[in-house]
């Protein structure tokens, strides 16, 4: 361990993590994520700046700005309640974590090649399985013995249980699954319910384990060197393999515009008149073809731009022209993409795909132009950052949107001039629905509303405790509550 790092650092991570356990146990083993998610890793992180501060540990990296997007991004897990939102919320706080992990005592996050940004994720992950184990093993023999006998022997007895208690617990369940007789002995000594005991004994041995290999690789674990990814000499591109495959590529891009442009900018007549799809047909087969399309064209230019085979002028010039003429031509793409999506959605209503698509659509834009202004221009370590930055912007956009509410008002507005409404579709929805959903039943007819009413009030979510509290399940019960009337007016008379 490097010598600035003190002595006892990592015995006050053992002693912090079993409270992280603990609290994990508490806050997250049951019912839907909430305010949990939050408390959770705002406890984490408050305990990693006071061991820091109390051991002695500077956090001068650029990664400790990261963790601002992490508290924020966990407290939208208490906001909204879409199932699929959540799920990214809580990616984001896992990815923001993954990437100021290394970079809290030291370095930036601003600058970095692709290359580092993977493998700084590859690295954390492991040590988020590992990093307990590690820390145990390398550092605890050497660091506690100094502290005293008697800390010596808790040290080891503590040792002890840690590896004692989990294998106890395993082989322990596994006799009492074997053995009824045993089982009933083990149950009428204990008198405890041995389920649950062995429920909350993972629980906080697996929150107690990824609390200590996150405080492992912040505070002590040394900053891994990047391993060198250049690719051998064989495999360089020089002026002509750029021109090659990149004009290639610009002029299927080309000849796929110029031969299709009346048809992504003609409107539904003119494809209907030329074609045998009708229009929603059409917008629905070529959406997520062309999604797919401007997707992969960001990994192929970064990755002839890591082929190239130097920075003279004439190869840098080569790929400047030939890379900034494919991203011109994938906006237009990106363009008829957006514009089929709109297209269909008129046809057919908005749903949860259709809405995340477009926004992973609007990120892919958004990085396309953030590659123009970084790795084509030779500043190709700006990259990453600026991508990464993108992503966090869409999904906040998302959070501020509310999707569900807005797919609601979107379809509850189709129906209003005359078009089919989803009635199974709006239920399926989660609570953040449910408002919008109230407001709009009066304007469906009266049996899409009855069906609706009858559904909302079913679907209706249950009572959180103050550690699961979402304030999309808090207002869609308050809604509820508040339109019973109306609810049951739905179905008067449909029947």
């Amino acid at each position: 361990m490097p010598a600035q790092v003190p002595a006892r650092l990592p015995l006050a991570i053992f002693a912090a993590a079993p409270v992280l356990g603990l609290l994990g146990d508490y806050l997250l083993r049951e019912g839907p994520p909430g305010l949990n998610v939050f408390l959770w890793v705002a406890a984490l992180i408050a305990a990693m700046f006071a061991l820091a501060r109390f051991n002695g540990v500077a956090l001068a990296g650029e990664g400790r700005w990261l963790l601002i997007p992490a508290l924020v991004f966990a407290g939208a897990v208490a906001w909204r309640a879409s199932p699929a939102l959540q799920s990214l919320n809580i990616a984001a706080v896992l990815l923001v974590l993954a990437l100021a992990a290394f970079r809290l005592r030291d370095g930036r996050v601003r600058v970095g090649l692709v290359s580092e940004y993977a493998w700084t994720l590859v690295v954390s992950a492991v040590s988020t399985v590992a990093g307990a184990g590690t820390l145990l093993v390398r550092h605890a023999p050497i660091e506690w013995l100094s502290a005293g006998r008697d800390l010596r022997v808790a040290t080891a007895v503590g040792r002890g249980l840690i590896v004692a208690v989990p294998l106890l617990a395993l082989f322990g369940a596994l006799f009492i699954a074997a053995d009824a007789v045993f089982a009933d002995l083990v149950a009428g000594a204990l008198r405890i319910d041995l389920a649950s005991v062995a429920i909350h004994v993972f629980w906080v041995a697996t929150w107690t384990w990824v609390a200590a290999s996150v405080l492992w690789q912040c505070l002590l674990e040394p900053i891994p060197d990047t391993p060198s990814l250049d690719p051998p000499p064989v495999f360089r591109f020089g002026p002509i393999e750029v021109g090659t495959v990149l004009g290639l590529l610009d002029l299927l891009f080309l000849a796929f515009v110029v031969v299709q442009v009346r048809y992504l900018f003609g409107g539904a007549a003119l494809v209907e008149s030329t074609t045998t799809l009708t229009y929603a047909e059409y917008a629905r087969r070529g959406f997520f073809e062309l999604l797919a399309v401007s997707a992969l064209v960001l990994p192929v230019i970064l990755g002839i731009h890591w082929l190239l085979r130097d920075s003279s002028r004439s190869l840098k010039l080569a790929f400047r022209l030939l890379a900034t003429g494919l991203v011109m031509l994938v906006f237009v793409v990106i363009s008829s993409a957006i514009k089929r999506m709109d297209a269909y959605t008129d046809q057919f209503g908005l749903t949860e795909l259709r809405l995340y698509s477009t926004a992973f659509m609007a990120w892919l834009a958004l990085m396309f132009a953030w590659l123009l202004v970084t790795v084509i221009r030779g500043r190709h370590e700006q990259f990453p950052f600026g991508a990464a930055v993108a992503g966090f912007l869409v999904l906040g956009g998302l959070n501020l949107l509310n999707p569900d509410a807005f797919i609601t008002r979107t379809n509850l507005s189709r129906a209003e001039i005359g078009r089919d409404f989803d009635v199974g579709h709006a239920i399926s929805l989660s609570p953040d629905a449910t408002p919008t959903l109230i407001g709009g039943v009066g304007s469906l007819a009266p049996a899409d509303a009855c069906a609706l009413a009858r559904g909302i009030e079913e679907e209706s979510p249950a009572t959180d405790s103050w550690r699961n509290w979402n304030r999309g399940r808090a207002e869609a019960r308050d809604a509820i509550a508040a339109n019973q009337s109306t609810l049951r007016d739905a179905c008067t008379g449909s029947e």
